[in-house]
């Protein structure tokens, strides 16, 4: 995609950049059809890993077609989906993954015909647009991907040229024709497969290599950074000397921070797997390092401490720290960023300054402790009246188009208050998103307008049970019609401590995990009664709305057992995902999760 690109015409630039790039495009233009991808991204800030199809034949930006999957390497388990049709109009949405599209190989692809344009996720729809800015997508357009380092940090994040080299790697490359009650793959059976091709060779009579850049492109295109080796496509996004599929460059350390009495580093590249977990290769003065970990993401290692309060100012010398090809990083001391203890409950005044106890906005970087990622600020009169609430200074200003707020917690349970006001559209079905939560969808087509009842009107929506394991929370947005927005964020602390095999339990009685676990229609509750009571089991979804109740009545002490089942819910029958099921006596809960699988 050519997001916000200042010119409309893709161009030979005369002066060379500092920086090289790579793009793969089909000879042959294609008019609609599904087209599939298995690619793993690009793990770093600042670069895109892309594919695509794009009409580029333009005269002007009337005659814009273009279909996009993009991978930003800012995000640990993000992608972003988006058609741009004439007047080069966006229509972006993130969609948050499980997953890491930087550590393995998974399938895209995306269903362009005259009526919709759907993207899929590992064989699973996952979005779709429609309407009338579909019915303009008429162009043949070319299959082509891409790596660049695009100069818009709002966007892809802050590019640093320490990072490089960076490769995107991409295993087979499909296209099935629109034929539509003749097929028999995609969407009911409208499309017929044409042609695969797995990247054993080039093939000269089907793809081209780009040699051009643009306006908002940090970096070249050449020949020599796509290449194909061991039946693969790698795009090469690198220096304008070290050219090619080659790494010659010494790691770096980038920052270490303390999260949840641990120190992470951060490091500009994956790393080797034996020297990245030596400990001996980790020095703090006046503590001792006991241990460490590489994460998922082979980039992090999580450090176990002893000897410090992670309270006193330490730095941290690392040495001896190889990179996956051999290269050896020159030994770097740097100061370890400490954690902010945190009150409850957090609040934050999301686009707006610091105010009635909330924090003020910020953009995510790695040594902060909360901050969005992308989006942009609205600033509202403040002779506006808010109804529903006497905070109307938080909803005065919004933050709209954001794909994710990040904030930095020990782990535990959490409650999360989502605040919204619309002040923009006065009507509704102009402004409709998702809302998801540690990867979770918690808020399916939100009208703030149509729920709140009107414009300039809070509404609140409450998120229950949210657990934190590795440091983060994580609230991201999906676009379905125009820019999701949000005004605030509030974070209450339920429990610290998350183990769902062994919670802690009051004196009263014990709720013990569900079995089976994940399940499809039925499955046994058990649990001990140690003193008599009125009690009662509760099943929530996790907007915390209650979905099912089963009074016991009177229960003495002993053991019980009770089976949920699902169609007792009739027409409300909720969908797969996961729900929380809580015991109480009306003094004391204890709650445990469950997954259903429809």
């Amino acid at each position: 995609m050519r997001f916000l690109l200042i010119v409309f015409l893709i161009s030979i630039i005369a002066e060379a950049k500092d920086f090289k790039g790579a793009e793969f495009r089909t000879k042959n233009t294609f008019r609609y059809g599904r087209f599939e991808v298995s690619m793993k991204s690009a793990n770093r800030e600042g670069v895109l890993s892309s594919f695509f199809t794009y009409y580029d034949n333009l005269s002007g930006i009337n005659e814009w077609n273009e279909i996009d999957i993009e991978i930003l390497g800012r995000y640990s388990k993000d992608i972003q989906f988006n058609t741009i049709t004439p007047g080069q109009t966006n229509h972006a949405s993130h969609f948050p993954l499980k997953f890491s599209p930087h550590t393995d190989y998974h399938t895209y692809a995306f269903e362009w015909t005259p009526a919709y344009v759907a993207w899929f996720v590992d064989g699973v729809e996952v979005y779709r647009q429609t309407g009338s800015h579909i019915q303009t997508l008429t162009k043949p357009q070319k299959i082509m991907m891409n790596i660049w380092n695009p100069t818009y940090p709002n966007w892809v994040g802050v590019f640093n040229p320490d990072v490089l080299p960076a490769f995107a790697y991409y295993d087979w490359v499909a296209y099935y024709a629109w034929t539509p009650g003749t097929g028999n793959y995609g969407t009911d059976n409208n499309f017929t497969f044409s042609w695969r091709d797995d990247f054993d060779f080039w093939n000269t009579s089907r793809w081209d290599k780009g040699t051009h850049t643009w306006d908002g492109n940090g970096c070249d295109f050449i020949v020599e950074n796509a290449v194909i080796q061991n039946s693969k496509l790698i795009l090469c996004l690198t220096n304008d000397v070290n050219i090619g599929f080659t790494d010659v460059k010494q790691p770096q350390l980038l920052a270490a921070r303390v999260l949840d009495g641990k120190v992470v580093c951060y490091f500009s590249e994956e790393m080797d797997s034996v020297t990245a977990v030596n400990k001996a290769n980790y020095n703090i003065v006046g503590a001792t390092v006991t241990g460490a970990k590489l994460l998922y993401d082979s980039k992090s290692v999580e450090l176990t401490v002893s000897g410090w309060d992670f309270v006193t100012a330490k730095n941290l010398l690392v040495l001896n720290i190889k990179d996956r090809v051999g290269n050896t990083m020159i030994p770097r001391a740097l100061n370890i960023t400490l954690q902010n203890p945190v009150s409850f409950p957090l609040k934050i005044n999301c686009a707006g300054s610091a105010a009635l106890g909330y924090f003020a906005d910020q953009e995510w970087g790695i040594n902060k402790d909360y901050g969005y990622f992308d989006g942009a600020t609205a600033l509202y009169s403040s002779g506006i009246q808010i109804n529903g609430t006497d905070e109307d200074e938080i909803f005065r200003s919004e933050r709209y188009n954001q794909a994710m707020y990040r904030i930095v917690l020990p782990a535990g349970i959490y409650r999360v208050k989502l605040m919204f006001a619309e002040n923009y559209f006065n009507q509704a079905g102009q402004r409709i998103f998702d809302v998801f939560v540690q990867q979770e969808k918690v808020i399916q087509d939100l009208d703030v307008f149509a729920q709140a009842g009107g414009m300039q009107t809070a509404l609140i929506k409450e998120v229950n049970n949210v657990s934190v394991t590795d440091g983060f929370l994580e609230i991201s947005f999906g676009a379905k019609i125009n820019s999701p927005m949000i005004n605030g964020i509030q974070v209450e602390l339920i429990s610290t401590g998350v183990n769902d095999e062994s919670p802690v339990t009051p004196d009263d009685f014990r709720l013990m995990q569900n079995y089976p676990n994940p399940f499809n229609g039925q499955t046994k509750v058990s649990f001990t009664v140690n003193k008599p009571g009125e009690y009662r089991l509760l099943l929530h979804n996790l907007l915390g709305e209650k979905v099912l109740e089963k009074n016991f009545g009177l229960l003495n002490e002993g053991s019980y057992s009770v089976n949920l089942d699902m169609s007792e819910i009739g027409n409300s029958q909720p969908g797969s995902g996961i729900y929380f099921y809580s015991l109480s006596n009306g003094q004391i809960n204890e709650t445990r999760k469950l997954m259903l699988l429809n």
